[in-house]
């Protein structure tokens, strides 16, 4: 099948080029980008971008997935687990919060893309940043319906909407989710003010409350203004992984990660979308709420933060309402 993207409500042919240089971001064209969480980067450049309309998308077919299908790479007994070892780091002062993830896999057929899977998703669980990237040749097939936006440039301003706090209802949020958003609103703030001029960096909304197919997130938004010397490069390493997937302080709830979690994320909670490199725009959302294709075998995360207020059953059933839908639309 020939490469494509869709990205931004756009569909992308043509390709041109594929790079994992961020400095091609900078330098000429508009780009589909996915950049894994453990920051492998495959931009790709097309030459023809139009409106897509899933009604007219002629790409194959979906072979539904059985809900019984998948296993996961952490079972509720190693997430609740889990759950109580992070809880004891934040006792010990080690962090604030993680966030901790599981991986669920399940066979698909040989030769299998997920185009179908993709409109399927368009047409059953409506995201604001949905896309589909498929890169045969680089092994990229990446399938997301994510309602986070990671980063949003428009020429200097940048702008970030990090996700803390989910449950089924709005009366369902509890104070636990407006302490880890605001957490999260603080590092943020810190991960912009790497890269943006002084006293450009604000909160401009904290813990807003957005309702979404089967479930209602609190949403901040943090923006500023960028450094006139600073590139995609810098942005980049100044703010990834998202800060809403990973925890606080960063750096110390990545090693907690990669102390629990057995197998790597990929593109769940990476990055995927767009850059325009001529007009200096872009929008990259979150890769949650995102499958993705590696070989036969087709995955999907779900996770949550964990905080010293958090009950390991409660985040369990929170991973749970994460995967349910979205599980049951791969499911036909």
């Amino acid at each position: 099948m020939t490469p494509r993207a869709v990205v931004g409500g756009l569909e992308a042919t043509g390709l041109v080029e594929v790079t994992d240089d961020p400095a091609a971001l900078d330098a000429g064209g508009r780009w589909a980008v996915v950049l894994d969480f453990e920051g492998r980067l495959t931009a790709a450049r097309f030459a023809d971008w139009a409106p897509w309309f899933p009604a007219f998308d002629d790409g194959e077919t979906w072979s539904p997935v059985p809900a019984d299908a998948w296993t996961s790479s952490l079972d509720e007994t190693s997430f609740r687990a889990g759950v109580e070892d992070i809880r004891g780091r934040i006792a010990a002062g080690d962090v604030y919060q993680v966030n901790l993830c599981r991986v669920l896999a399940a066979e698909l057929g040989a030769d299998v893309a997920l185009h179908g899977l993709h409109r399927l998703l368009a047409a059953q669980h409506a995201a604001p940043y949905a896309a589909h990237v498929f890169l045969p040749d680089q092994d990229v097939d990446v399938a997301s319906a994510s309602p986070e936006l990671f980063l949003s440039r428009d020429d200097d301003r940048v702008v970030s909407r990090p996700i803390k706090g989910t449950a089924p209802t709005e009366d369902g949020l509890l104070p636990k989710d407006h302490a880890e958003n605001v957490m999260i609103v603080d590092l943020v703030r810190n991960d912009l003010g790497r890269v943006c001029l002084p006293g450009t960096v604000e909160a401009t909304a904290i813990c807003a409350t957005e309702h979404h197919p089967g479930l209602v997130h609190l949403v901040s938004t943090v923006e500023g203004r960028m450094r006139p010397d600073a590139v995609w490069a810098d942005l980049l390493e100044a703010t990834f992984p998202p800060g809403s997937v990973v925890g606080a302080p960063k750096l110390a709830a990545l090693d907690v990660i990669a102390d629990l979690e057995p197998v790597p994320r990929g593109p769940y909670c990476g990055a995927i979308g767009w850059i325009d490199a001529d007009e200096r725009t872009a929008d990259l959302a979150v890769g949650i709420r995102s499958f993705w294709r590696q070989g036969s075998t087709l995955r999907f995360g779900t996770g949550g933060g964990i905080t010293w207020d958090s009950d390991p059953a409660g985040e369990w059933a929170e991973t749970q309402l994460k995967a349910s839908r979205l599980l049951a639309v791969a499911a036909g």
